[in-house]
């Protein structure tokens, strides 16, 4: 199965890297230089002690046909539009596409694309971006996937073949649910430690940061109407110490300078709040918080 994948960022380098192991891989960078670097040096795969050279073909974006049988987009919500302006342009309509994006925003855009099948998921990895051809695997998980419009014949051929290169594709049956689990943690985590500065684990090791994750959960629960917040709330904590020693990717984008997807994450649920009627003052706060913090560090 040839597969391409949109977006070299830290988790598109590692899907390439280990979806290469079964499948075809095209890697579609945002730049030549990128790609070029790639093409001339594979993509370095660092997981604890160890290192992985891995070597695919890459080509920047503006080449992208859609021809492939399965193209997985892996880029951030905000640099979703350019892609949707792609598809727009392109001579055919591509066969399945998958959508990897934290928050829930993009669902909205979903409806109008021509593609015959679409498919949206939830990344349980964790992955850091090194520099342009280099990623470090954090932590170790799986990518659930749903159908968002189709059918799932090819999705489960590509969870096939993932098993049996234990790289797992779990499949869910309601996309929404699915999206909302993995809306929770973004919702609490990302926010959270993006503005005090701590990883994962500090949440819940420190009584009074742990006293506002649960209010921050208890607001989010009241406007996602959520059946079973118990369970919920234990899932959380549970993310929380299996990513204990990690940095929340919305941490390594300020770090970096690099614009959040805080819009995609607490704007969605500002705006489901606004839809219901329903006051959201903590997230709120926490989105203005935020955004600031894009603004001081000049985040385009």
């Amino acid at each position: 199965m040839k597969i391409g994948i949109i977006g070299a960022g830290s988790i598109g380098l590692l899907l390439s890297s280990y979806l290469s192991k079964a499948f075809s891989i095209t890697l579609y960078t945002k730049t030549n230089a990128q790609a070029d670097e790639i093409n001339q040096k594979g993509i370095l795969l660092l997981e604890g002690s160890s290192q992985n050279r891995v070597r695919i073909m890459a080509s920047p974006i503006s080449n992208w046909t859609g021809n492939e049988e399965l193209t997985i987009i892996a880029v951030k919500q905000y640099q979703l539009q350019s892609i949707m302006n792609q598809l727009d342009r392109l001579d055919c309509n591509p066969q399945n596409l998958l959508f990897l994006q934290n928050g829930m925003s993009h669902i909205k855009l979903l409806d109008n694309i021509p593609a015959a099948t679409i498919f949206v998921g939830s990344v349980e990895h964790g992955a850091s971006k090194v520099n342009s051809n280099t990623v470090r695997h954090n932590g170790k998980g799986a990518i659930n996937v749903a159908v968002f419009k189709g059918d799932t014949l090819r999705i489960k051929e590509f969870a096939h073949a993932c098993a049996s290169i234990n790289f797992p594709i779990t499949l869910k049956e309601d996309f929404y649910s699915m999206l909302v689990n993995k809306l929770i943690a973004n919702a609490v985590i990302n926010p959270l430690t993006a503005i005090l500065q701590v990883k994962n684990g500090e949440l819940i090791a420190n009584t009074f940061y742990f006293a506002a994750l649960k209010r921050l959960f208890l607001e989010i629960a009241f406007i996602l109407n959520l059946d079973d917040p118990i369970r919920k709330f234990k899932d959380l904590i549970r993310i929380c110490k299996n990513t204990a020693d990690n940095q929340s990717s919305m941490l390594l984008d300020l770090q970096a300078g690099r614009r959040t997807e805080i819009d995609a994450i607490l704007g969605f649920l500002l705006d489901e709040a606004a839809s219901q009627e329903k006051e959201a003052s903590m997230i709120q706060s926490y989105y203005y918080l935020l955004k600031g913090k894009e603004y001081r560090k000049g985040a385009s």
